[in-house]
């Protein structure tokens, strides 16, 4: 039997931009094609669907006793600070309103990507060497080797990467974390660069999650990147391409998996989630990110993975809905 399903999200026309915004400062959020891709795969499913959007509208629903909802499928990306993807299921977990994806403490704690590192340092999970400075007079005695690569510390959908992010000199390391820390309003995260290839994984499940076929990062028509990394103006152009199944052999395919599954475990992630790699050229993989909180564009990579199975897109998103219910205990 079908379900009333919440919808709970962000969309890119919800943002209102303020003067010293960053070009990219609703790149987290999502279309309207994406919002009805998801709509249109679960109903689908036999369930009905309500549009509700983000927090504010989840408590004006609250506050007029309208949200009547089997259970939430949350997107919501949230609006300021490294908390706000944790808005809405903390909202829900208050209200004891289930909710699909990870909870409040998995979304804060991944978004920041400094304690993500350190979570996954205590795992023995190999993640970039890396610093995090909130002030470039900081920059001092460091141990890490240049190339390096600056980033915002908490922020998704490569915001804050662009062509200057990979530098190679102190001179070059202080302008751009300079910059990073002023745009953003926020520590600057300095990683060792990987110079190599590219990949993500699309993992699911909850008691035994498992991983999804290795999808392999294309830029500018190149497999072996090099040089070459992600960038918000990559992700919304025609350059960037996912390859699936990955040109890899099949054991380190299996490798990424494994390592994939226990990142996702480590940060205890819950229905379904991605995990993106740098391999560098000795075929050494790190972690870049685990996001519990992935789109869900069919262009992406959970709309890319699960075909090589024989899923399409509305099943895996019918099967995310599914584990949620079964974590809840609710009958179908």
């Amino acid at each position: 039997m079908g379900k009333t399903v919440g919808l709970a999200y962000n969309l890119k026309t919800d943002y209102r931009f303020q003067d010293g915004d960053p070009k990219d400062a609703n790149a987290e959020f999502d279309s309207h094609y994406t919002i009805d891709a998801i709509e249109a795969a679960l109903k689908s499913g036999g369930n009905k669907v309500v549009k509700i959007g983000g927090a504010k509208e989840i408590i004006k629903s609250l506050n007029k006793n309208k949200l009547s909802v089997d259970i939430i499928f949350n997107i919501a990306e949230g609006f300021s600070g490294r908390n706000r993807e944790s808005e809405v299921p903390i909202i829900l977990e208050m209200m004891g309103i289930p909710f699909v994806g990870s909870d409040g403490l998995t979304l804060g704690l991944t978004l920041d990507k400094v304690m993500t590192k350190k979570v996954l340092i205590s795992d023995g999970l190999p993640t970039p060497k890396f610093i995090d400075i909130d002030d470039v007079a900081n920059l001092n005695g460091f141990k890490l080797n240049y190339p390096l690569i600056v980033k915002p510390r908490f922020e998704g959908s490569s915001k804050g990467l662009n062509d200057n992010s990979k530098v190679e000199n102190a001179q070059r390391l202080k302008e751009q974390a300079d910059w990073v820390i002023k745009t953003y309003k926020q520590p600057a995260l300095i990683e060792e660069f990987i110079s190599g290839t590219e990949f993500t994984v699309a993992v699911v499940g909850n008691k035994k999650p498992y991983a999804f076929p290795v999808v392999q990062v294309k830029i500018d028509g190149k497999l072996k990147l090099g040089d070459l990394f992600y960038t918000n103006s990559r992700i919304r152009s025609r350059g960037l391409r996912y390859v699936c199944p990955a040109q890899i052999k099949s054991s380190f395919a299996k490798e990424l998996q494994d390592i994939a599954i226990k990142t996702y475990k480590a940060v205890e992630c819950r229905d379904f989630g991605r995990v993106d790699f740098r391999v560098d050229k000795k075929g050494k993989p790190y972690i870049l990110e685990i996001n519990p909180l992935p789109s869900l564009s069919m262009s992406d990579v959970f709309g890319v993975a699960p075909k090589l199975v024989g899923k399409n897109y509305s099943a895996i998103v019918n099967e995310i809905l599914d584990h949620a219910l079964e974590r809840y205990g609710i009958v179908k």
